[in-house]
């Protein structure tokens, strides 16, 4: 079971208040959005929807790289 302080880190808003950690959010951004790119110009839009679920698991890739990096104390 997640302590209170557990749940209150996972949803509170942790704005990036260093030039480092904006930084860190954009170099993360930047790398998941070239990835998005390849795959989207190499993977064919088929009845699966691959390339779909491809997308959806890089932005899931960059959400969660970008909460470990807001996430830290």
């Amino acid at each position: 079971m997640a302590s209170g302080e557990d749940l209150d880190n996972r949803f509170a808003f942790h704005p990036a208040t260093t030039d480092e950690r904006r930084e860190a959010h954009e170099t993360i951004r930047a790398a998941a959005r070239a990835f998005a790119e390849v795959v989207n110009d190499t993977v064919p839009d088929s009845r699966p929807r691959e390339l779909a679920s491809a997308l959806t698991k890089i932005e899931e890739a960059m959400y969660w790289a970008n909460a470990g990096v807001a996430r830290q104390d």
